[in-house]
């Protein structure tokens, strides 16, 4: 993508929208997808994988999606849990117009989109989900989730996709020495080259 990264806040290259098949919640959909934004071909390996957990979701409350792209997670997530408010959260606003038009498309009215500042700040998460943006550096990256997973209500889990070789492990010890005292932090899957990490609010 050149100087442009799908976590720019406004990419600079054309909108020029496109329509791809992919399965939601078991079902095969039609969903828009675009450039500037992360993986607008396809679900990601990664993501894909994640998903493979959904049974593990909330049925109710707030769940949140970190970095939502063209929409997913927080399309299988409200379609998987009806009676729960997905907050589909983006910096990148095209992603963010995207998931919502694909919320619309497929019925989904559970899908809240905005970007991570419009957040109440009260708010708690019954579930997190996310394929995390690992490439914008440690330093950011980290911060991100320091501001989100301590949101999760007590007895609530995240999930999160990672990588092995864009530094899972090492964000799995990390998770585990810089979170709360009541969260834990244990490896649930390895497949293929990534790991499933489930961060719980055990409070």
């Amino acid at each position: 993508m050149s100087s442009e990264h799908y976590f720019s806040e406004t990419p600079g290259s054309t909108f020029k929208p496109k329509n791809i098949q992919v399965e939601i919640n078991g079902s095969l959909v039609s969903v828009t997808t675009s450039g500037g934004i992360f993986s607008p071909d396809h679900i990601d390996q990664g993501t894909g994988i994640l998903l493979n957990h959904l049974d593990e979701a909330p049925p109710s409350g707030n769940i949140l999606d970190i970095g939502c792209g063209w929409g997913p997670v927080a399309l299988a997530l409200a379609s998987h849990s009806p009676k729960a408010t997905i907050w589909a959260i983006d910096v990148n606003e095209r992603s963010l117009e995207l998931t919502a038009a694909n919320a619309a498309k497929l019925g989904l009215t559970n899908i809240k989109t905005c970007k991570p500042e419009d957040v109440p700040d009260d708010l708690v998460f019954s579930g997190i989900w996310s394929n995390p943006p690992i490439r914008v550096g440690k330093e950011v990256l980290h911060e991100i989730l320091l501001k989100w997973l301590p949101k999760l209500a007590d007895g609530a889990e995240g999930y999160l996709v990672v990588q092995k070789n864009l530094g899972a492990d090492s964000l799995h010890r990390w998770l585990e020495d810089s979170l709360p005292q009541d969260f834990s932090t244990i490896r649930v899957e390895t497949a293929k080259s990534f790991r499933i990490l489930r961060v719980k609010n055990r409070g």
